[in-house]
């Protein structure tokens, strides 16, 4: 069985290539792409040169190519994020902002946040009443990653206290208003006199 893998190693070479490949399209971030481009590599030009390559030499391309799939991988950034902070735990994605991909109530919901890594879509919790479809969030609460609590930033935008100064600036502007309207009546009564003939 030995003396078989060994006299066909570069075929053996390149099947294990494209499982390792195969992988990776099913959990796309692995790093499994670049071992398996370094053994498909390996294994194409063992196949295709019909000189026997011994087992060192292929070991010497596979690193070659690796080495090479390794830069390439770098530096086209396939997956994006490059030079973007990875999430490190759950912490981290407090304060982070997304939208609402399904309606978000205290009972269900689900979010897909800005920067929330390969796989975006997180299932949530309002922290008050129910946050629309399409509505921009900021997650407040992290839950240890798998349920967010989350807020509108709407609901955000104007909090109790913005509240109350908008609800003073109301009741002052009627209040100058009745001022203004009881100002007016005075003024009139004052002038009535003024046009009697």
């Amino acid at each position: 069985m030995l003396e078989f893998l060994v006299d066909n190693l570069p075929v053996v070479l390149l099947a294990a290539g494209l499982g390792l490949m195969a992988l990776e399209a099913v959990s796309p971030g692995a790093h499994l792409i670049v071992i398996g481009v370094a053994l498909v590599g390996a294994g194409l030009i063992g196949v295709m040169l019909p000189v026997a390559l011994s087992p060192f030499i292929l070991a010497a391309i596979t690193l070659v190519i690796g080495g090479a799939a390794t830069w390439v991988y770098r530096e086209f950034d396939f997956y994006g994020g490059k030079g973007t902070a990875q999430t490190r735990d759950s912490d981290s994605l407090s304060g982070t902002t997304g939208y609402v991909t399904e309606t978000v109530t205290n009972r269900s919901g689900e979010v897909k946040l800005d920067s929330g890594g390969f796989a975006p879509h997180y299932s949530a919790r309002a922290y008050e009443g129910t946050i629309e479809e399409g509505e921009e969030i900021i997650v407040l609460d992290p839950g240890g990653g798998n349920v967010l609590t989350v807020a509108s930033m709407g609901d955000l935008e104007t909090d109790s206290i913005d509240r109350e100064l908008a609800r003073g600036a109301t009741e002052g502007a009627s209040s100058t208003d009745e001022d203004t309207d009881a100002t007016a009546v005075e003024d009139d009564s004052m002038t009535e006199p003024e046009r009697s003939d």
